[in-house]
């Protein structure tokens, strides 16, 4: 688990909320605060569609960020910058097992619940965490140590720019 510091707002803002960068991402929480508090769990409810639409208009157990970014970003704009804000996400699924099954042959990623970017904003600027989710307790820190090198390259080649905590 690794803390950057996002020294640029404005460019990672314009690509949180108006790019594709982080589209590949689940949502799992969001906190907004601006002159009120919005609260968005991005757990997805099956039950609410129909049986026959479930596979295709719920295919994951948690809201694509593509699919909730221009509510946030609804909740964002305006004049004034907001108080704070929080966003849990976790890569989908099927680029977990791509990026552990290119970068890790042959380790086992069946512990591997999920790989986890907390972005927080507040008064003191922004902070992007990374975190590893396990199904059972695991030995080695390969898949921690892999995931963090791959969010520092993968906000440079975005231009995002940020400084290690």
């Amino acid at each position: 688990m690794i803390a950057l510091q996002i020294t640029s707002l404005k460019n990672l803002m314009n690509q949180l909320l108006t790019g594709d960068a982080f589209d590949d991402f689940l949502l799992e929480e969001a906190t907004i605060r601006t002159a009120v508090t919005y609260t968005i769990d991005g757990h997805v409810y099956p039950d609410f569609y129909p049986m026959e639409e479930r596979d295709t208009a719920a295919p994951y157990l948690l809201q694509p960020w593509s699919e909730t970014k221009g509510l946030c970003f609804n909740l964002i704009k305006g004049r004034r910058t907001p108080l704070y804000f929080k966003f849990v996400f976790q890569l989908k699924p099927e680029k977990t097992t791509l990026l552990l099954e290119r970068e890790l042959p042959g380790t086992d990623h069946a512990p591997v619940k999920a790989l986890v970017l907390t972005l927080k904003y507040d008064a003191q600027g922004s902070v992007l965490t990374t975190g590893t989710s396990y199904h059972t307790f695991v030995l080695g820190r390969e898949i921690d140590a892999l995931w963090d090198g791959t969010v520092r390259k993968y906000l440079s080649a975005r231009g995002i720019p940020f400084e290690l905590l």
